[in-house]
């Protein structure tokens, strides 16, 4: 029984339609994985996190250690993950490439530090970087109960990316883990042989149905993850005043407000001043403290340095919540 090398699922001739299928199953890949990476077509998989957690509960049938990755801009949903696994874990925060560079780890990493007893490590890395890859290989070596280490996280976390770093950089292993922007490209456990003493064990990425990647299309999902540094942009603004984030999102400032904005810089911003763009959205009311953020999930978080009222209108499934201030 052949596995597809990229996305972990079992291969198979005989249906176009269901999911592993491949003309040829002496194949590496599926169809699916193969237009992936050779011609960026996406093919849709829908799937519920029924599965995803019954990977969870096996893996904690095992004493083996996890690593749970974690996007810096996704912080705030370790708990969620956390409360299913009681295996050692080592937590990896990634994309760090992508916050400004005066941000210290040793403070995105203080954010979280008593998130679980189960943690015994928490590190910063970018995969894009190779920022921190020998402290990671080695953290691992140093907590691993048996060869196998399971790699956890939401879709879009990182983890297939981490993985192919990890190979490049400490095995012989050739193969590549298929990786996309879109949710559920690893739709099976994948083993990953790094060498004779360590296997990671590539899982399918919890889904998180309030993330923005879920309801905009392909041209903003692009827009989602640069390929450089984020430049954050200040907004000094007068009551009434409106921020149009690609015709997808619109934030009114009910107040004078003082706010930051942590988004990708591939998004174009407008300022309006009373206007009526974009009232056929969906909105929530917001009165936020000075040291707090607004998370608008998947898409940017905004520092507030002033206490103020905004108002944000976007499709009603993207969850949006309040923080303390991650810098």
């Amino acid at each position: 029984m052949n596995k597809c090398k990229g996305c972990g699922v079992v291969l198979q001739n005989e249906d176009e339609i269901q999911l592993g299928f491949t003309k040829n199953i002496e194949n590496n890949l599926c169809e699916r994985c193969f237009r992936i990476i050779n011609y960026n077509e996406y093919k849709e998989v829908v799937k519920d996190n029924k599965e995803f957690i019954k990977i969870l509960e096996n893996i904690n049938k095992t004493k083996d250690l996890v690593l749970l990755v974690v996007d810096l801009f996704n912080i705030n949903k370790i708990e969620n993950i956390l409360k299913y696994i009681s295996n050692d874990i080592i937590l990896v925060l990634t994309k760090r490439d992508l916050l400004p560079k005066s941000v210290k780890d040793s403070k995105l990493i203080e954010y979280v530090n008593k998130c679980s007893k189960n943690v015994k490590e928490t590190l910063v890395i970018s995969s894009t970087k190779n920022y921190n890859f020998d402290l990671l290989f080695n953290l691992v070596n140093k907590y691993k109960l048996s060869k196998n280490v399971y790699v956890v996280g939401y879709t879009n976390s990182g983890k297939s990316t981490m993985i192919n770093k990890m190979i490049y950089n400490y095995s012989l292993n050739e193969s590549q883990i298929t990786t996309s922007l879109l949710p559920n490209t690893t739709v099976d456990l994948i083993k990953v042989n790094i060498n004779d003493d360590l296997t990671l064990i590539d899982t399918p990425g919890i889904l998180d149905s309030g993330n923005i990647i879920n309801y905009i299309d392909k041209k903003n999902i692009k827009k989602l993850l640069p390929k450089k540094e984020i430049k954050p942009i200040t907004y000094q603004l007068k009551k009434e005043t409106t921020l149009v984030i690609e015709d997808i999102v619109r934030i009114d400032s009910i107040t004078d407000s003082n706010i930051t904005i942590f988004i990708s810089n591939l998004f174009k911003i407008n300022r309006y001043y009373k206007t009526d763009k974009l009232n056929n959205l969906s909105f929530v009311k917001l009165d936020i403290l000075k040291g707090e953020d607004v998370v608008i999930n998947g898409l940017c978080f905004i520092k507030v340095t002033t206490n103020c009222t905004l108002k944000i209108y976007i499709t009603k499934d993207v969850e949006i919540y309040k923080r303390k201030s991650l810098i």
